[in-house]
């Protein structure tokens, strides 16, 4: 009688990519196979697949590599800025503009050195078509001001499907700042893939506010996605000791931190005036303990269509992949996965084959591929 990881490698080999293969697995359960696709990868932040299957894997150090569809390496992409690499800075987020095929345009996220210390910016630039180069680079957005310190730079970039871009941004660890409308800190903003302010942002016009400003009162955003009916940006932060928080930021309104939140200090001591005030929303879900989350995707289904709509993040801390089910805006449950393995699952992306992927934060990381079964 063939034994349960036996059967699940045979589920897996009828599931599994030509182009990827039967790799190692990382583990196996009646849910789910996650196996090692890439492995060597150094504090891995982001990754994005190109049309043809390859993909670009950020590194925090300041890397932008390129892999072969099959996992091999190719190259190290040239043409990167200069990177604040210090503590959680450094290169970040990788995304492919929406007419990359036509326009071969990325948007790339990083810790952006500056007098004063850094701040996240985001530069668009094009990808040659052996993959190798960035070309014709334009940075489109600069958080202000820069500060010091290496803490709680964001920052995940979302195309909206207005043709506008999304930016999740943390507060520098200067958490007062998420509050004030005059700081990019802990906040979502929302500019043209130019870099221009679109003229129905909810501040434009106000002397007391800067224009890109979305939503506020955010700590550490790093992890967001659009929701697959509605087209909504839904998005997940990081809490302090608990508090981590899903949310749906809506145009001008106030996410609350640090006035309220559902986590505590990591001495321990309160944070803010207590977990609900008027004037501020409430999470759509909060962990406590935390996780802290970091990517997070709507699944397809396609492998697996019970999994449809699931929400799927990343927990650093928490070790843990957690998946999510939820009724419009009403939390219904969670189940957590590769639990165990002690990694820091940095992002996660669902790749062109309906498969998850998911990048590992450590010093010699890996990609793994996790199957709905």
């Amino acid at each position: 009688m063939p034994t349960r990881r036996q059967t699940l490698a045979s589920i897996t080999a009828t599931l599994v990519s030509p182009a990827i293969g039967r790799n190692a697995f990382a583990q196996a359960s009646p849910r789910y196979v996650a196996q090692n696709v890439i492995a060597g990868l150094a504090n891995a932040w982001a990754l994005a697949f190109l049309p043809d299957g390859r993909i670009l894997i950020t590194e925090r150090a300041g890397r932008l590599r390129l892999f072969a569809a099959d996992g091999k390496p190719q190259a190290d992409v040239t043409g990167i800025p200069a990177v604040w690499s210090r503590g959680q800075g450094g290169l970040l987020d990788v995304v492919l503009s929406p007419d990359f095929l036509t326009s071969r345009r990325l948007f790339l996220s990083y810790a952006d050195p500056r007098d004063g210390g850094a701040a996240t910016s985001v530069m668009r630039a094009v990808l040659s078509a052996d993959g190798r180069t960035l070309t014709d680079s334009q940075v489109i957005f600069r958080q202000q001001p820069a500060s010091g310190g290496g803490v709680h730079f964001g920052s995940r970039i979302v195309p909206a499907r207005d043709g506008t871009l999304f930016i999740g941004l943390g507060e520098r660890g200067q958490k007062e700042k998420s509050q004030d409308l005059k700081t990019h800190y802990g906040k979502v903003v929302r500019i043209n893939p130019d870099g221009s302010v679109p003229k129905d942002n909810p501040f434009v016009g106000r002397s007391d506010a800067l224009p890109e400003i979305w939503s506020y009162g955010h700590r550490n955003i790093q992890g967001a996605a659009l929701h697959p009916s509605t087209g909504q940006l839904w998005t997940v932060e990081h809490g302090a000791r608990g508090g981590d928080e899903i949310n749906r930021p809506q145009a001008g309104k106030n996410y609350g931190w640090p006035v309220i939140t559902y986590g505590r200090d990591y001495s321990g001591a309160r944070i803010g005036e207590g977990t609900a005030k008027a004037g501020m929303e409430q999470p759509l879900h909060y962990w406590d303990p935390s996780i802290a989350p970091s990517g997070m995707i709507f699944y397809s289904g396609r492998l697996n269509a019970s999994w449809k709509n699931s929400i799927i993040v990343g927990g650093l801390a928490g070790s843990l992949v957690s998946k999510l089910t939820f009724d419009g805006d009403k939390f219904v449950s969670e189940e957590r996965l590769l639990a165990g393995l002690g990694h820091r699952y940095r992002d996660l992306r669902e790749g062109p084959d309906g498969a998850i992927f998911l990048l590992t934060d450590d010093r010699d990381g890996e990609l793994l591929r996790l199957l709905p079964v």
